[in-house]
């Protein structure tokens, strides 16, 4: 009889990392024979990355409860107000909760084993004695993430839980204080499983990064490392992905007369990033925080030499001396060194892209998909 096992999100399959994982993650699972359903925190919206058609999907909108209605209207009317946004957390956190209580109270002996794609939902089914010893919390934030609350106090229920998967070591180090953890990284895409190495002679003098334009990801500070960069004219940086950052980061392009230099490319689908990322030779990466950092495995799939700052907490677990370079975060003029490096020296370049690519091999599928397997 197949395994049946319960994914639950708080938001639709729209871009981003966790969606894209949970996507990749479950598509595997229903391929292997496991029943897979998903329960959304939302009203339906059109997926971005695709579902596998073997997998049920539920929908239950927790906008529409009163404290959470009550939260988005205190937050719009008082959004001035200091502390605003904490209350309709709170308030927002707890409509969530009664919605998702309600559900799963009615649903939950229908499945085997119930897996939670974000810590608040971890904390709300840890209250629940008879689910929480079935539930598994897939950690994809910091866990630093919360504040006072969940650190000092709502992470302590984890001990209640079937079992932790974190994706980065740090975070294993930490839950591993409550109960069992489990490191397992982000599963990519399968597009990229199917890449051979692409020779630097086939590539153009590209620049890669891939992710969204937001403070988080630092993207403005790529661009004056790539602009600080003494090298030749036929180098150019492309930048894929979308966000609130866009405009700053194109406003800096345009004062500094950088048009002919720096792609802006926006958002694009998954094939169109894959395709993208085999064109260059150099991938860069300026987070100030990650919890993995997916998109350095698939520029490294890719035949790319990475660059990145390390940041808390994935990149440290991923990049070491055979695929590219770790850079003290901020350090800007070390980051400019060894892109230099990497530009003007091309037989170094060619086989850190060669290295990278064999690195690869440690993060394909079969690997990721068979210690999920061993814990479900």
């Amino acid at each position: 009889m197949k395994k049946k096992i319960l994914f639950v999100y708080y938001q639709n399959i729209k871009i981003g990392g966790v969606a894209k994982v949970l996507a990749n993650l479950t598509s595997e699972l229903a391929d292997e024979g496991y029943d897979i359903e998903i329960l959304f925190l939302m009203a339906p919206r059109p997926d971005f990355y695709k579902i596998n058609p073997k997998i049920k999907k539920h929908y239950i909108n927790s906008f529409a409860d009163k404290y959470s209605k009550f939260a988005t209207h205190i937050n719009k009317k008082y959004s001035s107000f200091p502390k605003i946004y904490t209350i309709y957390s709170y308030l927002y956190d707890w409509g969530s909760y009664r919605v998702l209580r309600e559900w799963i109270r009615e649903n939950h002996h229908r499945y085997e084993t119930i897996v939670t794609c974000w810590y608040k939902l971890s904390t709300m089914l840890s209250f629940e004695k008879e689910i929480s010893q079935k539930t598994i919390a897939w950690e994809h934030s910091s866990f630093r993430i919360g504040g006072v609350v969940y650190d000092k106090m709502l992470r302590r229920n984890y001990k209640k839980l079937k079992a932790v998967v974190s994706i980065n070591k740090p975070s294993v180090k930490y839950y591993e204080r409550f109960n069992k953890t489990f490191f397992i990284s982000n599963l990519s895409d399968g597009i990229y499983e199917k890449l051979e190495f692409t020779p630097p002679e086939k590539k153009e003098n590209l620049i890669s990064f891939a992710g969204r334009l937001d403070k988080t990801k630092n993207a403005i500070e790529l661009v004056q490392i790539f602009h600080e960069t003494p090298k030749p004219p036929d180098w150019k940086l492309q930048i894929i992905g979308d966000g609130p950052e866009k405009e700053n980061i194109a406003e800096y392009i345009k004062s500094n007369q950088l048009e002919d230099q720096v792609l802006l490319l926006g958002g694009k689908a998954p094939e169109e990033v894959a395709e993208l990322l085999q064109k260059s030779k150099i991938f860069i990466f300026t987070s100030l925080s990650e919890a993995f950092g997916l998109v350095l495995v698939e520029a490294m799939f890719c035949s790319n030499a990475i660059i990145s700052y390390d940041c808390e907490f994935g990149p440290a677990d991923i990049i070491n001396e055979k695929n590219g370079f770790l850079i003290p975060l901020h350090d800007r003029k070390m980051f400019a060194e060894k892109l230099g490096h990497l530009i003007h020296d091309p037989e170094l370049l060619n086989n850190l892209m060669k290295s990278s690519f064999e690195e690869s091999k440690k993060w394909r599928k079969e690997k990721i998909v068979q210690q999920w397997k061993e814990l479900l």
